[in-house]
């Protein structure tokens, strides 16, 4: 299990940059340890993370890093879910790719098709997730309400019909949040909440993202994590 970082090479750091070799070694060491979240998850957090800002070889890296902690295909396959909702069709098809270099060629599961969605369907699904509708699911609603409909559904399958757990889904979506550093995290992590997951959980899901996107992930998110009222007020 590696305690260094990709910039252990770089001889420049090495020889004038100690404390931040020493800072990446402490952020791989909460990345690959079991903690809140467990080192095998982590993996695969951090290698959808990089594949968000482009890295490859670093995803290949942290997912063969995963496989090696028991990492199984279906939960490798709930990143491809992710990313082909989050980041669309390219990055999910790099991530497979990656994915197929690191698990024995397999049967493909059989195909099941999808269950129409119902007139006001994909609404109320965004009204009791969301507690409304923001403005602009609203104005695809109104505009295309198709769309809307196609995005419920990729939703579903991000969350709701994932392979991972709920509450795992809503982990492996801030990270890759995190690493675009999009205002979008402050939504799921009110969903991840929601799941279950406590406050130390999304962080470590989090800081997963801090090999590719750097410390400017944490400060994308890490605010939000304020204790909810109740928590402030006891």
């Amino acid at each position: 299990m590696s305690r260094g970082s990709q910039l252990d090479g770089i001889a420049f750091l090495s020889g004038h940059a100690p404390f931040t070799l020493a800072g990446y070694a402490k952020f791989r060491e909460v990345i690959e340890t079991d903690g809140a979240v467990s080192a095998r998850l982590k993996a695969l957090f951090a290698a959808v993370a990089a594949i968000d800002r482009r890295y490859p070889e670093i995803a290949r890296r942290e997912l063969r890093r995963g496989v090696g902690l028991g990492l199984q295909l279906n939960e490798v396959t709930a990143g491809i879910i992710v990313l082909s909702s989050l980041r669309g069709e390219g990055a999910a098809m790099e991530f497979a790719a990656i994915a197929g270099e690191c698990f024995a060629p397999r049967a493909d599961p059989t195909a099941e098709p999808a269950e129409p969605v119902a007139p006001g369907e994909a609404e109320d699904n965004f009204r009791a997730y969301f507690g409304t509708i923001p403005a602009p699911l609203a104005q695809l609603i109104r505009l295309v309400p198709a769309a809307a409909d196609a995005y419920y559904l990729m939703r579903r399958g991000s969350i709701n019909s994932n392979p991972i757990s709920p509450k795992e889904g809503e982990l492996l979506l801030l990270a890759i949040l995190a690493a675009g550093y999009s205002p979008m995290a402050v939504t799921h992590v009110r969903g991840a909440r929601m799941a279950g997951a406590t406050d130390q959980e999304i962080a470590e899901a989090v800081l997963c993202a801090v090999p590719s996107a750097g410390i400017a992930a944490w400060m994308a998110v890490g605010a939000m994590l304020e204790p909810v009222q109740a928590e402030a007020a006891a």
